[in-house]
Parts: C-alpha cells; sequence; structure tokens
C-alpha cells in the first residue's frame, strides 16, 4: 500500500499566543526543533523526541505538530499498531493507530489537540484509513488536571470526535478490564467493506468463547 502524506498547516491564536499547527512533518524537519521540556507524558523528552523523528521515517507514520516558533509544544503520532496488540494481527495494511498525543500544560484548554486532529484529517489520503486510538485511563495525567477518570474520558471523547474518530465496542481484554477505556475508530470513506469486516473480527476475538 502506498501511504501518500500531504502537507497541511494552519495558525492557531490562543490566550498564551499564536502557535502553527502543522504535518505530516519529515525525519528532517522534526531534528532541527526543539522539543518542549515538558512533554512528559510518555518518555524523557529527549527519548520522546527521538521516537517521534522514527516514526516520521517510517513508510506509513504520520507527525502532526504545534509548534511555538521553533518548539514542538504538541504532537500526534500514527502508525501501525505494535506487533504485540490485537490490532496487529489482521495484518491490515489500511488499520493505522494514533499512538499518542501530547500537549504542554501551558496550551491544555486551547483546543490544541482538537486542532492537531482536524489537521491530521485534512489530507485526503486519510480516507483510505481505519483509524484506531486505545484509550487507557493509567495513560491520562488525572494529577496534573484535576479531573476525575469519568471527566477525563469525556475531554479525551471531545477531542477525538474532533478528528472523527468513534467509540466502537470490543472485547479486548485490556480495554475491558476498566469501564472507562475504551476504543475509538474512524472509518475513512475508501476503506472497503471486507476491510470494515475484517475490523469488526478484531474487535471481537474472544466471541467463540461464549
Amino acid at each position: 500500500m502506498d501511504h501518500p502524506k500531504l502537507y497541511n498547516a494552519k495558525e492557531l491564536k490562543t490566550a498564551k499566543g499564536t502557535i502553527v499547527i502543522e504535518g505530516p512533518i519529515s525525519k528532517d524537519q522534526l531534528t532541527l526543533m526543539e522539543f518542549h521540556e515538558d512533554l512528559v507524558a510518555f518518555r524523557p523528552p529527549a527519548q520522546q523526541h527521538k521516537a517521534l523523528i522514527e516514526i516520521a521515517d517510517l513508510p506509513e507514520g504520520r507527525i502532526i505538530i504545534a509548534r511555538e516558533h521553533n518548539t514542538i509544544v504538541g504532537y500526534v503520532t500514527y502508525l501501525y499498531p505494535d506487533p504485540l496488540e490485537r490490532w496487529s494481527q489482521g495484518n491490515m495494511k489500511n488499520l493505522i493507530e494514533l499512538g499518542a498525543i501530547e500537549v504542554i500544560p501551558k496550551y491544555r484548554g486551547a483546543s490544541v489537540g482538537k486542532n492537531l486532529l482536524r489537521v491530521s484529517m485534512m489530507d485526503d489520503a486519510m480516507e483510505d484509513y481505519i483509524v484506531i486510538t486505545t484509550e487507557y485511563y493509567w495513560h491520562w495525567d488525572l494529577k496534573g488536571t484535576g479531573l476525575n477518570v469519568w471527566d477525563y474520558r469525556k475531554v479525551m471523547e471531545k477531542m477525538m470526535n474532533a478528528g472523527g474518530l468513534e467509540y466502537y465496542a470490543t472485547d479486548d481484554p485490556e480495554i475491558s478490564s476498566h469501564p472507562a477505556n475504551c476504543l475509538m475508530a474512524r472509518i475513512g470513506k475508501r476503506v472497503d467493506p471486507d476491510s470494515i469486516q475484517r475490523f469488526d473480527q478484531l474487535r471481537f476475538m474472544n466471541r467463540f468463547m461464549y
């Protein structure tokens, strides 16, 4: 499968200043940018910056960023699911995962996450994909935001809805282990019925057990 990547950008005016949301960003561009020290949700900033550069170099990898001048203050990643997850078992070339989304505390509440997703979906090539995201409450910054799991879940759902992702049921054990966890997905307009059926089979792999 070809993975065309069409660059899009928009300016976002916030109370804390104007930032640029753009992508997909290339490996070389990411290498030249600073990575904000408050981007610590998944790994230490230097390690996460390196991880984004590696993802950008993958054929299917997409990195959309929010930047203040030359400093990355937010990002979202898209790539094939981890080989250890059930979502990779169908070996579907047109299923990619929104793997991580992060925005520094300074710009939270300014719709940066929503706009990262909107810019992501401005590329017509996204209509060829099923895009999934798996939300686990233990990844959420409950302490930093002061939200409980249900309020945080509502915030996450609204943000994902901005990119066209909707809730989908699944019997995945990790997602089913807590009622706040969820699977969300966006099925592109050009995704064929066979792929949708295969995705449904991945969502409910444990049905034969009951």
